[in-house]
């Protein structure tokens, strides 16, 4: 039976990405070595690397404007590390917007290095909305945001105009949705949510906002460094650096984000459409801040969650379970989900709807 992946991550990838990826692990580029063993030095690999890097800019539409795209190793939690040892001034501060776990370990990380502001929080209300009316100081060394939060199902519609650096971890929905990203001075993300499988992480940075912090920064977590050896200060994670080449590529081939946003539209206009509708169910976050990628929701009744568990389970529907932090479902509806595992899921919503 197919299965339809809602994992959270690392998630469903495309199935061209998955058959040209075991095709490498067999014999990469006709040179009877397995992509796992090529050296990361060898031309097949560097020529891997540059494209996947090239392709990046090309599909945000930075090309040539001062941005460097660094695929690097620690998932997203080294660059909660790695933004303020870099961006933060000596004796400085920074501005961080708190709407969910992930922003909250940004911070956390973040004190290490010297004053941190949290210019709003919907801690209090278990994080189901972004905060809205805030204000930014002039003098922060930069402001840092969560695009997406997959564990509450929120999603950043809109950005703030600020007249500091503005940074963005946007590891779970990054590709999704059309967006000015030259307004990002630096965006990171860990690439098993929309990208590749986990093990790389990618950082698309504005040069010129880099080497002003006045702190002395060890080298492997100095992006100037890693910009100056494009991407290969230190042995890259080849397999998953490859695996999100073609990602790319497919994404590319699809027709770019513009494509995807609309796809993506659909199927979240579909399962929220089913949520709203059906009275065994509800929403966890609030409507105007729902996340596209990650739908989290409740059953009215948790007498029904047996039942409904199994009939999941015997459609076929995998990786859908709430985390513990809201309870509940999420399906996460990453790029590579298919419309048609969300009319899946809709026509068991349905059923459990006929059968109590």
């Amino acid at each position: 039976m197919k299965k339809h992946n809602y994992s959270a991550g690392p998630c469903i990838l495309p199935q061209e990405v998955f058959e040209k990826s075991a095709e490498a692990i067999l014999n990469f580029n006709n040179s009877n070595l397995s992509i796992l063993e090529i050296s990361h030095r060898s031309k097949d690999f560097v020529a891997v690397m540059d494209e996947a890097r090239a392709l990046v800019l090309e599909l945000l539409g930075l090309e040539g404007k001062g941005y460097q795209a660094l695929f690097l190793q620690g998932g997203a939690s080294m660059e909660f590390l790695m933004v303020p040892y870099n961006l933060m001034n000596v004796d400085g501060k920074a501005a961080y917007l708190d709407t969910g776990t992930w922003a909250s370990n940004a911070i956390k990380e973040a004190k290490l290095f010297g004053g941190t502001e949290i210019v709003a929080s919907s801690k209090e209300a278990n994080y189901n909305f972004i905060p809205k009316e805030y204000a930014i100081a002039n003098d922060a060394s930069y402001f840092h945001c969560t695009s997406n939060n997959t564990i509450f199902g929120t999603q950043m519609k809109s950005f703030p105009q600020t007249n500091v650096p503005l940074v963005c971890d946007m590891s779970s929905d990054i590709f999704s949705r059309t967006l000015d990203f030259s307004k990002f001075d630096l965006i990171y993300a860990g690439a098993q949510k929309n990208m590749g499988p986990a093990g790389t992480t990618l950082v698309v940075v504005k040069e010129a906002i880099l080497g002003k912090s006045g702190r002395t920064i060890p080298s492997i977590l100095d992006y100037e460094k890693h910009i100056k050896a494009e991407s290969m200060f230190n042995t890259p994670a080849v397999f998953p650096v490859y695996a999100s080449l073609l990602t790319l590529q497919w994404l590319k081939k699809l027709g770019g984000i513009a494509a995807i946003e609309k796809i993506n539209e659909a199927k979240a206009n579909l399962l929220y459409n089913e949520i709203d509708r059906n009275p065994l169910f509800k929403g966890a976050a609030n409507k105007e801040d729902r996340s596209i990628m990650n739908a989290t929701f409740l059953l009215e009744n948790e007498a029904h969650q047996e039942t409904f568990d199994k009939m999941c389970k015997d459609a076929g529907i995998s990786g859908i379970n709430g985390h513990r932090s809201v309870g509940g479902y999420r399906a996460s509806m990453y790029n590579a989900l298919p419309i048609e595992s969300v009319q899946v899921l809709v026509a068991v919503m349905q059923e459990l709807e006929r059968n109590v």
